[in-house]
């Protein structure tokens, strides 16, 4: 049997003798608190003496002879209490003895310091709120630094209360993210947007190139899928004459799994009636603005830069720190002009499919940092081509807040035309630290023009591409009741927050990923440090 299973048995047995002693943890349903721990530590010497109610989590316990402590977490600040056996009743005295860190306790007494001078309670009744039948992670402390009693990240992640009864960072993560939400809201109502929830299973899920999850309607025997994105409902409303909406919402994506993508992602979306391109580059830029301001206090966030990140001019070297004024403006690029500057390769190059592949392989281009370079018959169509450009040699050198301008028509089948380029559209992309955090249209009123580029994309899903987009005549005919001219843009809200925050990967933003199943008993229990 193993070590942890015997830990479990023994608090099996001390949860038994606390029934037996009249005191069964589960059957407690409340417990009133008058102060938050944090209330406490902070008004201490103004509260001392004062009579307190606390409830929370043991993490920590000595038992010493006739007297013990414990400190005692409500999940945001932790505060050490004092028993004393003469103060508690014979029951409560041996339920403290019966006590068990990751238990939850609620406490009845008042403020003192001790002798060392520590903020403490100081007991005069115990209830026990919960018994913990495993072993927890529980950090230690030592000389004011906090040690994580869990650092397995496939733990952290697929067990994810345990990280943040572990891990202060995780916590501060959860809220952090939070707060970035409400700011976000707080931006678009006070710009006169207006909030709304759209269809999460539709009979075609568009307005974005993805692989949807595909289930079935019982009720009208249909099958439906999940959504890909927010956009095509919220510009129906759109043509409904309310002028800015906005929404922010989960969309299900049946792709691949990585640092900077998730099957279900949380998506902000806007659209705004009689504003174009340079209008969303506007709000894009204000909002991260207000949110970096709102929710950390200041428009300058730091990045811990991670070895291989270019940081200069195609240049690498070792991990450095890239601190982001949020309140500039953003750099406006074309993505012509990045290819050309970082591959050589030069619109007449790229005036056709044909001309492309021709120039990738007379030129041998490889980007001279990752050693990578793109295989040009992997690509059917010239918007594919130029958009796998970006993402090998482009992308990586973007690490200041960027717009990247002019998208390909064949990759841009919901973006109004460049009349300057009818090859391309007025569409961008944003990018921070070499990741994608936004993607926005000047978007197509003239209803016409878009059934065939939705007649194009079929022709694109009959040669294989199942990413490519559906019809949607129910879209088409809210178009042909008219829109006016309408910018909107999509905003991952789990990179935003990896921005924000400075995360490496998107799981740190993420309460509960998509992981693979775990393979176990089940019996078995995850496997965490033991007590000492």
């Amino acid at each position: 049997m193993s070590e942890e299973r015997t830990f479990r048995e023994i608090r099996l047995e001390k949860l038994q003798r606390m029934r037996e002693l009249g005191h069964d943890p589960y059957q407690n349903e409340r417990f009133e608190i008058s102060r938050s721990a944090q209330q406490m530590l902070d008004r201490f010497d103004s509260l001392v003496g004062e009579s307190v109610k606390m409830a929370g989590r043991v993490v920590s316990y000595r038992l010493m002879g006739k007297a013990g402590f414990a400190h005692i977490s409500d999940g945001d600040a932790k505060i050490q209490v004092y028993f004393r056996k003469d103060d508690l009743t014979e029951t409560e005295w041996e339920l403290y003895r019966l006590l068990d860190i990751g238990d939850h306790v609620g406490i009845h007494g008042e403020l003192f310091r001790t002798k060392s001078e520590e903020k403490s309670i100081h007991a005069r009744s115990l209830a026990v709120l919960s018994k913990a039948l495993e072993v927890l992670p529980i950090g230690k402390e030592k000389d004011g630094q906090i040690y994580s009693g869990l650092s397995d990240t496939e733990l952290r992640y697929r067990h994810r209360h345990l990280d943040l009864i572990a891990n202060p960072d995780a916590r501060r993560m959860l809220l952090n993210r939070s707060r970035i939400v409400t700011a976000v809201r707080h931006y678009f109502d006070q710009a006169g947007y207006l909030e709304v929830e759209t269809p999460l299973l539709q009979l075609e899920a568009g307005g974005a190139a993805a692989r949807p999850f595909l289930t079935h309607y019982n009720a009208y025997d249909i099958d439906v899928k999940l959504r890909i994105s927010l956009e095509l409902y919220l510009k129906r409303i759109i043509c409904g004459d309310v002028p800015r909406v906005y929404e922010i919402g989960r969309v299900f994506r049946n792709e691949g799994v990585s640092n900077r993508h998730n099957p279900e992602f949380t998506l902000l979306e806007f659209y705004e009636s009689y504003a174009n391109l340079e209008d969303m580059m506007v709000r894009v830029e204000e909002l991260f603005k207000h949110v970096a301001i709102e929710v950390f206090g200041s428009p300058w966030v730091k990045f811990k830069l991670t070895e291989g990140e270019i940081v200069d001019e195609g240049e690498s070297g070792e991990p450095e720190f890239l601190e982001i004024d949020f309140s500039k403006p953003w750099r406006r690029v074309s993505l012509l002009g990045e290819i050309e500057r970082h591959t050589g390769l030069t619109a007449e190059d790229l005036g056709s499919l044909e001309n492309a592949k021709s120039a990738l392989s007379d030129k041998n281009v490889v980007n001279p940092v990752t050693g990578k370079r793109i295989n040009p018959d992997d690509e059917h169509n010239l918007g594919g081509l130029i958009e796998k450009l970006l993402e090998v040699f482009v992308e990586p050198t973007l690490q200041e807040p960027t717009f990247v301008i002019g998208y390909p028509i064949e990759t841009s089948p919901l973006a109004k035309k460049d009349p300057n380029n009818p090859k391309m559209t007025r569409r961008f992309e944003g990018y921070i630290r070499g990741r994608e955090v936004c993607n926005a249209f000047s978007e197509i009123n003239d209803p016409i023009d878009q059934r065939e580029r939705f007649e194009q994309q079929l022709g694109e899903r009959e040669k294989g591409d199942d990413e490519a987009h559906p019809m949607d005549e129910e879209f088409i005919y809210a178009l042909e009741c008219g829109m006016p001219p309408t910018g909107g843009c999509g905003i991952g809200i789990d990179r935003m927050a990896m921005m924000l925050t400075g995360a490496d990967h998107l799981r740190e933003v993420l309460l509960f990923p998509t992981m693979r199943p775990e393979k176990k008993d089940v019996d078995e229990a995850p496997s965490v440090e033991t007590e000492s």
